[in-house]
C-alpha cells in the first residue's frame, strides 16, 4: 500500500494505460463511463448557456408570446448578431464545427478511425448555444452529437485506444449526446449504432454505448426532471380505416424529407458559391434573412418545442400548418446553408409535426367520425419525416415512443416510417447526413475502398517518363528501341507529343520473326492499338481503376486533355495499387498517431508496418540548430513531429515541427520513423557526434 501512495499522477497513468492493453472489454467499458458522463454534464451546462444566450438576447424567457411581442427591429437584429458572432467563432476555430455536425462524425469514424480534434468540443459548444439562443432554426441535439463524439474521441486519444476502439467510444459519445438532450437512452444507443456507426456493431461495441447513454439520462434527468420531451395528449387509432389516411401521410412525409434535403443542400452551394474574403460576414447574412421570415412567421425561429406541442395537440389551423411546412424548410436552410451551427434533428420533427398536422386536419374533415385529431397525424409525421430524412426507421419510431411515452400508434407510426423512408430513398439514394460526404467523394456504403480511390487523383501516382517512339519510324528502329529501353507497353506520338496508339511488348514480339523483311516496310503506326482509353491528370483512382478492370491493360497513358491528346505520362496497374495500399496504410497510421502522441512518454508506439512513434531528448550536438539546418528527415529517414519544450516558469509546451524550429536543450523530439532510422538518433544521445 505504501509503494501505492508513492505513484505519481503520470505513473498512475501509465499504469491504467498498460492495464488496459490485456483487459480490452473492461478498459473499454470503464472510459465509456467517462465519456457518458462527462457528455451528459456537458449537455446539461449547454442547456444552461443556451438558455442564458436567449434571455440576454431577447430580454426574457423564450416562449412564442414572448417573441411575438418583441418589436421588428429587434427580431431583425438579434440573428444578424449572432450570426457575426458564430461566424467570428467559426471561421477562425474550427471549420468543421459549422453546420449540422453530423456528417462530421461520420467522416471522422470512415476517414480517420474516429480521430476529432479536441478544439471542435469548445467551438461548436458556443457557436451551437449562440445560434440557437439568437433563434437560429435548428435543434441542439446534432451539436451535442459533435460534443459527444468529440470527447470521446479525445478521451481515445488521450488513453491510446486503437482505431476499432477509438470509433466505439466515438459512438458512445453521440449515443449519450442524443439520449441526454432527449431524455431517451434507448433511442440514442440506437442513433449510435445505426448512423454514426453505419449499423456495424456487435455486443463489444454495443454494451459501452449503451452504458454511456444510460450514463447520460441519468445525469440529465437528475438536473432537467424525468419528464418526456414533449407534453402529447393521448391518441390512438379511433378505426382501421384510418391506416389507409396514415399511408398518405407516409408518402407525403417521404416528399417532405426529400425537399427539406434538396433546399438545404442547394442553401448551402448558394453560400459556399459566394466569393468573398471574409467569409465569416455569411451566418450574419443568413440572420438577417431569417429575421425578416421571424417578423412575420416567429414560429420559425429557435428549435420549435413550443410549435410542436401545439401541433400535437391539435391547436393549429390548417392555413398556418400549410404555411409553416413551407417557412421552417426555409428558415432551417438559410440558418445551416450560411454556415451557422446547429441540429436538424428538431427541424426533422418540427416538419413532421406540421406535415402530419395538415394530413390529420384534411382528414378529419372528410371523416370526423372515423379519423383521430390532427395531433396524431403530427406525432406519427414527426417520426416519419426523421425516418425518411436520415434513413434511420428504426431510431425514429423508437425515438417517438421516448420523446412522448405514448405507445397507442404503433401500427400507424411504423406503417408510416416505412413508407416515408422507401419513398425518400426512391427520390434520393442519400440520407441528408450522408449526401455532404458524398460531395467529399466519401461513399459510405460502395464499400471503403470507393472512398479511398476517390480521394486520390491520377497525377498523385503517375509517372512522367514514359517510353514514345514517333509513328513513322520503322519496325527495325522500334526494335532496337525496345532491346535499349525494355517495357510492357510504348507509346507512338507524332512531332507534337500528341497521342496515336500504344504498342504492347506482346504485339512486337510477334513481329520478331520477319523483322528482317518487313524493317523499312512497317512503320510503328501501324502496330498500334487505338482504342486504349486515356487517362488525365485531375480525375480520380476510382475512375481509373474501372478503367483497368475492363480490360487487361497494364498501363494506361495519361494526357493534358481528352481534345488535345498530349502525351504527359502513363499510370501502371501496379502503380495504382500501390498508392491504393499505401494509403490505407497512411490512414490507420494516422489514426493511430493521433491516439499515440500522448502515449510516447510512456515509450515507443507501434503504429504497424514497423513504424514507431518515439520521445527523444535532444542530443547536445543538435541544441541551437533548426531543423531546416539538421535536415533530419534526408539524413536519418525520420520526421519530427513535435517539439516538447518546457519554459523557465516550468510550464510545459508542444510546439509543431517546422524548418525554422531551432532546438533547444532540455527539448525532446517525438519522432516518427521505422525502429532501424531512429537507431542512429538513439546513439548520437549517447556519443554525442552531429
Amino acid at each position: 500500500m505504501s509503494f501505492l501512495r508513492l505513484l505519481s499522477p503520470r505513473e498512475w497513468f501509465r499504469a491504467f494505460v498498460a492495464w488496459g492493453r490485456n483487459s480490452r472489454h473492461t478498459y473499454l467499458m470503464l472510459l465509456a463511463v467517462a465519456v457518458g458522463a462527462l457528455a451528459g454534464i456537458g449537455d446539461v451546462v449547454f442547456l444552461w448557456l443556451l438558455k442564458s444566450i436567449q434571455s440576454l438576447s431577447w430580454g426574457g424567457a423564450w416562449s412564442m408570446e414572448w417573441i411575438s411581442s418583441r418589436p421588428a427591429w429587434l427580431i431583425l437584429l438579434v440573428p444578424t448578431a449572432g450570426g457575426v458572432l458564430v461566424g467570428l467563432l467559426v471561421f477562425y476555430g474550427a471549420r468543421e464545427a459549422k453546420g449540422h455536425g453530423v456528417p462530421e462524425v461520420m467522416e471522422a469514424v470512415v476517414v480517420r478511425s474516429g480521430v476529432i480534434r479536441p478544439r471542435v468540443v469548445v467551438v461548436k459548444f458556443i457557436a451551437s448555444a449562440i445560434t440557437i439562443g439568437t433563434g437560429g432554426s435548428v435543434g441542439r441535439e446534432g451539436p451535442i452529437v459533435q460534443i459527444g463524439a468529440a470527447l470521446g474521441s479525445t478521451i481515445g486519444q488521450w488513453f491510446r485506444l486503437d482505431g476499432a476502439r477509438l470509433k466505439t467510444l466515438v459512438g458512445c459519445g453521440a449515443a449519450a449526446g442524443i439520449a441526454a438532450t432527449f431524455n431517451a437512452p434507448l433511442a440514442g444507443a440506437l442513433f449510435a449504432a445505426e448512423i454514426v456507426l453505419l449499423g456495424e456493431f456487435g455486443v463489444g461495441q454495443f454494451s459501452p454505448i449503451v452504458i454511456s447513454s444510460v450514463l447520460a439520462t441519468v445525469i440529465s434527468r437528475n438536473d432537467l426532471g424525468n419528464e418526456p420531451a414533449f407534453v402529447v395528449p393521448q391518441h390512438e387509432l379511433v378505426s382501421f380505416w384510418e391506416l389507409g389516411f396514415y399511408a398518405f401521410l407516409g408518402l407525403a412525409s417521404g416528399v417532405v424529407a426529400h425537399l427539406f434535403v434538396k433546399v438545404l443542400y442547394w442553401s448551402e452551394d448558394f453560400f459556399d458559391g459566394i466569393r468573398i474574403r471574409q467569409q465569416w460576414i455569411l451566418p450574419s447574412v443568413g440572420g438577417l434573412m431569417l429575421g425578416t421570415l421571424g417578423i412575420f412567421a416567429p414560429q420559425v425561429l429557435g428549435g420549435g418545442y413550443e410549435t410542436i406541442t401545439n401541433a400535437l395537440s391539435g391547436n393549429l389551423p390548417l392555413t398556418l400548418l400549410l404555411a409553416l411546412v413551407g417557412l421552417k424548410l426555409i428558415a432551417t436552410s438559410i440558418t445551416l446553408g450560411s454556415g451557422a451551427s446547429g441540429g436538424i434533428f428538431a427541424p426533422s420533427l418540427y416538419l413532421g409535426a406540421m406535415t402530419g398536422g395538415l394530413v390529420g386536419e384534411f382528414a378529419h374533415f372528410l371523416f370526423p367520425s372515423l379519423v383521430a385529431g390532427s395531433g396524431a397525424y403530427a406525432l406519427v409525421g414527426m417520426g416519419a419525416v426523421v425516418a425518411a430524412g436520415t434513413r434511420a426507421p428504426l431510431t425514429a419510431i423508437l425515438i417517438i415512443f421516448e420523446l412522448t411515452s405514448d405507445y397507442k400508434l404503433i401500427l400507424p407510426l411504423m406503417g408510416s416510417c416505412i413508407i416515408a423512408t422507401l419513398v425518400a430513398s426512391r427520390l434520393n439514394r442519400e440520407s441528408i447526413y450522408t449526401l455532404k460526404l458524398v460531395q467529399r467523394g466519401i461513399e459510405l456504403f460502395q464499400g471503403h475502398e470507393k472512398s479511398v480511390l476517390r480521394s486520390m487523383h491520377v497525377s498523385e501516382v503517375m509517372h512522367h517518363d514514359p517510353a514514345t517512339v514517333r509513328f513513322d519510324e520503322p519496325l527495325g528502329h522500334v526494335i532496337q528501341e525496345v532491346t535499349q529501353n525494355p517495357r510492357g507497353i510504348y507509346y507512338v506520338v507524332d512531332d507534337d507529343l500528341c497521342l496515336r496508339g500504344v504498342i504492347m511488348l506482346a504485339d512486337l514480339r510477334r513481329s520478331l520473326p520477319s523483322v528482317n523483311a518487313l524493317s523499312d516496310l512497317i512503320v510503328a503506326e501501324d502496330l498500334i492499338h487505338e482504342e486504349l482509353p486515356c487517362l488525365t491528370p485531375q480525375q480520380d483512382l476510382d475512375v481509373a481503376m474501372k478503367l483497368f478492370g475492363g480490360k487487361d491493360w497494364e498501363e494506361l497513358p495519361v494526357v493534358q486533355s481528352k481534345e488535345s491528346r498530349k502525351l504527359l505520362g502513363g499510370l501502371s496497374r501496379q502503380a495504382l495499387m500501390g498508392a491504393y495500399n499505401q494509403e490505407l496504410t497512411r490512414r490507420d497510421m494516422t489514426a493511430g498517431m493521433f491516439s499515440g502522441i500522448a502515449a510516447t512518454e510512456a515509450g515507443d508506439v507501434a503504429l504497424g508496418g514497423d513504424y514507431l512513434l518515439s520521445e527523444l531528448a535532444v542530443p547536445p550536438a543538435l541544441v541551437g540548430r533548426s531543423l531546416r539546418e539538421l535536415d533530419v528527415r534526408t539524413r536519418f529517414g525520420v520526421q519530427v513531429l513535435l517539439v516538447r519544450r518546457v519554459s523557465e516558469q516550468g510550464k510545459r509546451r508542444e510546439i509543431v515541427a517546422g524548418p525554422d524550429t531551432v532546438l533547444e536543450a532540455g527539448d525532446r523530439l517525438v519522432l516518427l520513423g521505422r525502429e532501424e532510422a531512429l537507431k542512429p538518433l538513439r546513439h548520437l544521445q549517447v556519443d554525442g557526434d552531429a
